[in-house]
């Protein structure tokens, strides 16, 4: 077991070389917290200027590590881990205010005279665990909602990103409270060991499969979780999309991080009118957007790359039309698409999480919303179309995390909408105000005075003061 701990400036190795273990980092936080400096709106903006300062001065070093983990290119990196992650910061430093403010109410005839109102409270200490395919940004993000709830956290990294992981543990107790946040290193024993420590929220970032342990381990000791997993997010091309815009936005956000995000498109329904001009522009948008990069695209490790080969060698009975290879020896993939697989096939069932796009053909929007509507709710749902009312009926008729008409996976950088997903892509939701509230408990509080202190209130009671209790109340 790695615990890293971070009681010093620096941040000292874990238990492996005698440092702390997982129950006094989580006693170190409890008692932090109980201390309640942690309320203080001042702290709560200190931590996340302490973020934002972290991410832009050790840009070089994330940067390194993204390349480690995921031969991420810089510019990529930049993009899709450490910008998002400080423009969530700023907007919640911006709303905090407005966010931390008592809501008050009005009471019922029953419950005057007196004042009432609700408060958002930090819950105590919380867990954050994050996920490998955007190690910075999915594991910050929610820390920054737990930080902006006045919250103490324990952040768990990915261990298949080691390098993001160990300059998490390094930096993070620089620029933060360290008494206030804890890095725990490791694999999946130490998830557990975490989750069996009752800790306030479990934040979990990853799998539908990975995410039923996560929730089954922090039933005993019934500790909230947020869910925030994946699945299959469809793209619907209906016959009047602009084909072009439609091929090379898809091309690109499938070729983000090799395909391996949440919310990438898993697979395309596409009317058989523009069928044709689709595929063939999108395999030209594709050799376009790598021209000059020789080789596959990377896969984070041999697992997950035989995982796929698998995919591909599985009888799924379409027609690869480019692309088609995937070494687990050297972890990497042909960006590929596969022409009208059997909707039975594997590559139809499993969520891909990598560079392979299959293409259905459909005969119109009712056939997309159908098949569609025939597997698990979605993180997302893509629709390009020259018609609003294709999109509204898309938005109305397909249930899904999120939905998003003539683009793909930019909802995710709008801090002012919800980000999470339904059924079995996940169940709760962060960004902006809604993270500050998913790491929040709304606490009610009624002030009555001493008097009046009505006698009809009290027992005994006779038919008069009934039929007096029945119009009060």
């Amino acid at each position: 077991m790695s615990v890293t701990e971070t009681g010093g400036p620096t941040g000292a190795v874990g238990a492996d070389a005698g440092g702390p273990s997982v129950a006094e980092q989580v006693a170190r936080l409890r008692a932090t917290f109980r201390g309640g400096r942690t309320r203080d709106r001042s702290w709560r903006l200190r931590q996340l200027g302490g973020l934002e300062r972290m991410l832009t001065e050790a840009e070089d070093e994330f940067v390194a590590a993204l390349a480690a983990d995921l031969g991420r290119p810089r510019v990529e990196a930049w993009m899709a881990d450490l910008a998002p992650t400080v423009a969530e910061s700023r907007h919640a430093r911006r709303h905090l205010r407005r966010w931390m403010r008592p809501h008050r109410v009005g009471l019922p005839l029953s419950v005057q005279p007196g004042s009432a109102r609700w408060v958002h409270e930090p819950l105590g200490v919380v867990l954050v665990i994050g996920p490998w395919n955007y190690p910075a940004y999915l594991t910050l993000a929610p820390l920054v909602a737990a930080f902006a709830a006045g919250n103490c956290a324990v952040v768990k990294p990915s261990e298949y990103a080691p390098a993001t992981a160990e300059v998490l543990a390094r930096l993070l107790p620089r620029y933060t409270d360290p008494d206030a946040v804890a890095v725990v290193t490791g694999g999946p024993g130490e998830t557990q060991e975490l989750l069996a420590q009752g800790l306030d929220h479990a934040f979990f970032t990853g799998s539908p499969e990975v995410g039923a342990k996560v929730m089954a381990a922090a039933a005993p000791h019934l500790t909230p979780v947020t869910l925030e997993l994946g699945g299959k997010s469809p793209v619907i091309v209906a016959a009047d999309a602009d084909v072009e815009v439609a091929a090379r936005r898809i091309a690109w956000t499938k070729l983000m991080n090799s395909g391996q995000t949440c919310v990438a498109p898993d697979y395309l329904l596409v009317d058989s009118a523009v069928r044709d001009e689709l595929v063939e522009r999108l395999v030209a948008e594709t050799a376009r957007m790598r021209a000059g990069e020789g080789g596959g695209v990377r896969i984070v490790d041999a697992r997950q790359a035989a995982r796929l080969a698998g995919l591909l060698a599985d009888d799924h009975g379409g027609t690869v039309v480019a692309g088609g290879t995937i070494d687990p020896e050297t972890r990497t993939g042909d960006p590929t698409v596969v022409l009208d697989p059997r909707p039975g096939s594997r590559l139809m069932t499993e969520e891909i999480f990598g560079p392979i796009l299959p293409v259905l053909t459909v005969d119109g929007v009712d056939a997309a919303i159908a098949h569609v509507n025939a597997g698990p709710k979605p993180l997302a749902a893509y629709v390009f179309t020259g018609s609003s009312r294709t999109a509204e009926r898309v938005t109305r008729e397909v249930p899904a995390g999120a939905t998003v008409v003539n683009h793909l996976m930019f909802h995710v950088l709008v801090p002012q909408l919800p980000f999470g997903g339904v059924g079995r892509s996940g169940s709760g939701a962060y960004h902006g105000r809604f993270g500050f509230e998913t790491f929040s408990h709304r606490r009610a509080v009624l002030r009555k005075p001493a008097r009046p202190d009505p006698g009809i209130v009290y027992p005994p009671y006779d038919g008069r003061t009934e039929r007096l209790l029945r119009r009060i109340f």
